[in-house]
């Protein structure tokens, strides 16, 4: 398979608290979509960084986890992943300190242990994982 890349842009004017920015990305799915200050440190209305690297893990894991899951032979009826990032202050400035992905799955005929034995894998081998530095922690759980 060759290497892929994909594009995402910026855009930004202004002082840090005053200043407008957009980001969009090469698929369209965001075209100058709005962010700022107020929309990543005060709850305004715009995205931020963390929510869209926080999209990226949840889609990336959840992705990750539907191959493993097909090698393991299992296919999921349903999974929904959310993922927490945790933006803090630290020495030197800010750091996303964690990521907290939350998955609840209906997967036919997996038994609790393989299915946290296939999560973890997932978590470990999802290509936006490994490009954190932060600590990734999981709460799987089979739907009922």
């Amino acid at each position: 398979m060759p290497k892929i890349n994909r594009t995402a842009s910026a855009a930004w004017s202004g002082g840090l608290r005053d200043g407008k920015g957009s980001i969009s990305t090469e698929s369209g799915a965001l075209a100058a979509y709005p962010y700022g200050f107020a929309a990543r440190f005060e709850g305004k209305k715009g995205t931020n960084p963390e929510e869209l690297l926080g999209a990226a893990h949840a889609g990336c894991f959840t992705m990750a986890l539907s191959l493993i899951l097909g090698e393991a032979g299992f296919t999921a009826t349903q999974m929904d992943t959310t993922a927490r990032v945790t933006l803090e202050q630290v020495e030197g400035g800010f750091a996303i300190s964690a990521v907290h992905l939350t998955l609840r799955a209906r997967i036919p005929g997996v038994d609790q242990a393989r299915f946290t034995e296939l999560t973890n894998k997932a978590k470990a081998g999802c290509p936006v994982s490994k490009v954190l530095k932060a600590d990734i922690t999981l709460d799987a759980a089979l739907a009922t």
